[in-house]
């Protein structure tokens, strides 16, 4: 892995861990490992993929006020600034770990940007970190067991289910649904490549 950032692996997860409380700490754990085997799995480079998941929660446990102003210095879109809060710590991660910690793959810093919206035309990369953000050991939640499932013999499937469950799961609870994520969803279902199957 040391090709991909200057420090070693423990330097690294020092770092990570001092960003973030035990719980998140252990999910970002079990989100590289999962990304390292989908990677494995289906033909991405899994020392990218595994880095990918140590950093892309970088920012996760920052304050509200302290990732805005970050949105801000970054001159991020306005919709993301306008948009869920929940979606802030993806963005400004993605620029955070490059001056942090001096990453600079852009197939890493793409995947850490849109673990938690997706996109249309998203690299393998990008849906291998998205797959493992939803599916790493620790996560419970309804519809867990049938991504898990899906990722074993079909990532786009995996993805679609997991983007359809979020998508609905924001409108049960009536909040917004980011544009990228809708987007995302649609150009997968637009190949014929739907969830709840």
């Amino acid at each position: 892995m040391s090709e991909f950032f200057s420090t070693t692996r423990e330097q690294l997860l020092s770092q990570v861990r001092a960003q973030m409380h035990e719980k998140r700490y252990l999910h970002t754990l079990g989100v590289a490992e999962s990304a390292r085997k989908l990677a494995e799995r289906f033909g991405a480079d899994p020392d990218k993929a595994e880095l990918a998941g140590y950093v892309h929660d970088y920012c996760k446990c920052w304050p509200i006020p302290k990732l805005h102003t970050y949105l801000l210095r970054y001159d991020l879109p306005q919709d993301i600034i306008e948009g869920e809060k929940e979606l802030w710590h993806a963005f400004v991660g993605a620029n955070v770990i490059q001056s942090e910690l001096e990453i600079t793959d852009p197939e890493v810093i793409q995947a850490v940007r849109y673990h938690t919206t997706g996109r249309v035309g998203m690299s393998l990369l990008e849906k291998i970190v998205c797959v493992a953000d939803y599916i790493e050991p620790q996560r419970s939640f309804p519809g867990v067991e049938k991504i898990r499932e899906l990722a074993v013999k079909d990532l786009d499937q995996a993805l679609s289910e997991a983007l359809g469950g979020t998508i609905a799961m924001l409108i049960e609870r009536k909040k917004t649904v980011y544009p990228l994520t809708l987007l995302a969803y649609n150009d997968l279902v637009s190949k014929g490549i739907t969830p709840f199957e």
